[in-house]
């Protein structure tokens, strides 16, 4: 990678101390504003608390043009926008929903005249046309892709508006990008690459380890003892934290449990009123609310860097959404615990989220005929989104954008610079509809994988962290145990490796259907995995015995 000059490296010097309030920058952000400097595409894979922010706003200042930052939520562009302009650090300006009209065509205008240093957007608003053609006319010298997991169909936290970045990009021809993210798998890596047309994307990996983040497991066997436990830790705990609830009905039942006990306590999920959500939120980070009771809703921008403790009332999904989730503890660099309250029924649960409907290939042959006959009645070669969604009303949204690319993938679609669609002069074989389908068959038995990996990092005997660090393939040179986790602490004389044992399909009977996936209107997640194989861990007789084996395809 090419160092900055003499001179430049004087600039960053300054800016930091004059600007920005700091001395020096850690490595990880040194590597990645180098490398932005220096006109690489760049993927920085950083943990939470490790000032990705920073990798964004320094180079802002130093490039010729315009940096526009797509972030997933609302709130947390509004926080940084409102942040850079009171600090003098840049002005910037914010595109979304949340906007009154006045306040819109203000923001619109400061980036038609170039007033603009910084430009906040939802990929919702990227990827509209009036939108798109305002960004084209402008210089812009960066686009920042934040929360870059959220592109990848094997990610956690897949969003299929995030499927648009690509084309969006090829749109305003092929600026520079930098995407930011707290955890990827090389799967995930690749993936991004690819949605990106990147292929030679550098990577800034700074590793995962977050030494004050304390890990463990408290295995309970049934609610009751649940609820204690959670009673237990929340008045054993000094400072704030966090109880995550899998579900809507889990959340309000553990914050009345905790209001009823006297508890200083909010609640959080997307089934609230967004004005309950805000004032909720706004307790808690002002320190008015000791903890926070939420669904998976709460915490992507969350910046609370005093969270001392961080609880799960489930299980995740897998293992990168638990560590996400539990990452949100101790940013400050402090203390802070990070506890998984197991029971071996809340799996069912999971198990349920699983049974999701992926495309399938007679959808695909259905969207593919709608956009003949869009093609056929519009007497015009060209068509939108917008022309099938009257022809496939049997089909969501975001079922409709992943079909549209599978088919694009595929070859079957052509999508031009102004992101309209039209046919390619390839006729569809019936065999393609299955092929390309059977991607998500597949990826439905690796969120199953990911699920089982998840149950054995419960109900494991190695040291947390050194299963975390092998899931992610972060090899933490002379990394061998944390010595801060509960099995390293108390080493369990025996355990047996929960890979060995099979995970039963749950019934819709069994589950409540009271799910939250909510974020921010418009942006439906869909949880997906990436999983490298993990091998079947032996019997072992103490936790300082353990070595866990490494995943398929890392260091």
């Amino acid at each position: 990678m090419k160092a900055p000059s003499a001179p430049q490296s004087k600039q960053i010097t300054t800016l930091l101390r004059k600007v920005f309030g700091i001395e020096a920058l850690r490595d990880g952000q040194r590597n990645v504003i180098d490398s932005v400097l220096a006109g690489h595409d760049t993927l920085a894979v950083m943990p939470t608390g490790s000032g990705k922010s920073l990798c964004y706003q320094l180079p802002a200042r130093l490039l010729q043009g315009l940096t526009v930052v797509v972030s997933p939520l609302i709130s947390l562009m509004k926080d940084q926008a409102e942040k850079l302009e009171e600090a003098g650090i840049a002005s910037a300006a914010q595109i979304n929903s949340s906007l009154s009209r006045a306040d819109e065509l203000a923001a619109l205008e400061g980036i038609e005249s170039a007033a603009h240093d910084i430009v906040f957007c939802t990929p919702e608003r990227l990827i509209t046309p009036d939108f798109l053609a305002l960004l084209k006319d402008s210089d812009i010298a960066l686009v920042v892709i934040d929360e870059a997991h959220c592109i990848s169909q094997w990610g956690h936290d897949f969003r299929p508006a995030y499927l648009e970045i690509g084309a969006a990009l090829e749109a305003l021809g092929r600026p520079q990008v930098l995407a930011l993210t707290a955890t990827a798998t090389d799967d995930v890596i690749k993936d991004i690459r690819t949605q990106l047309g990147r292929p030679r994307m550098a990577v800034v990996n700074t590793g995962i380890y977050r030494p004050n983040l304390h890990y463990r497991v408290k295995q309970v066997t049934n609610p009751s003892e649940k609820t204690a436990q959670v009673l237990e830790l929340v008045r054993s705990t000094e400072g704030v934290g966090i109880i995550y609830a899998a579900t809507v009905k889990a959340a309000e039942e553990m914050h009345a449990q905790l209001k009823d006990a006297g508890e200083s306590v909010a609640i959080y999920h997307g089934k609230l009123r967004a004005g309950e959500r805000v004032e909720n939120q706004n307790l808690f980070m002002s320190g008015e609310r000791r903890v926070m009771v939420a669904t998976n809703a709460f915490g992507m921008g969350i910046d609370k860097p005093d969270t001392r403790f961080v609880i799960h009332l489930q299980v995740p999904a897998n293992l990168e959404a638990y560590y996400q989730e539990s990452g949100r503890a101790g940013r400050d660099g402090h203390d802070a615990e990070c506890t998984l309250l197991y029971y071996h029924a809340d799996k069912r649960l999971q198990q349920f989220f699983l049974v999701k409907h992926y495309p399938q290939a007679e959808e695909l042959r259905a969207v593919y005929e709608a956009a003949r006959q869009a093609v056929a009645s519009n007497e015009r070669a060209a068509f939108t989104e917008a022309d099938l969604k009257p022809r496939l009303e049997h089909i969501s949204a975001s079922q409709l954008k992943i079909c549209l690319k599978m088919l694009k993938d595929g070859k079957l679609l052509k999508r031009s610079r102004k992101l309209d669609y039209s046919l390619a002069k390839t006729e569809p074989k019936a065999a393609q509809y299955e092929e390309m389908a059977r991607v998500y068959a597949d990826k439905h038995e690796r969120d199953r994988e990911g699920l089982e990996q998840m149950v054995g990092y419960a109900q494991s005997g190695y040291c947390r962290w050194k299963l975390l660090l092998d899931y992610f393939g972060d090899a933490a040179p002379g990394f061998e145990q944390c010595c801060k986790c509960d099995n390293c602490l108390s080493p369990p004389a025996i355990q047996l490796s929960s890979f060995d044992q099979p995970i039963e399909l749950a019934t819709a009977a069994d589950i409540d259907t009271d799910i939250d996936t909510a974020t921010e209107p418009g942006v439906p997640p869909i949880a997906t995995t990436a999983l490298p194989e993990l091998a079947p861990a032996p019997l072992v007789a103490a936790a300082s015995a353990m070595a866990l084996p490494r995943t398929a395809g890392t260091a």
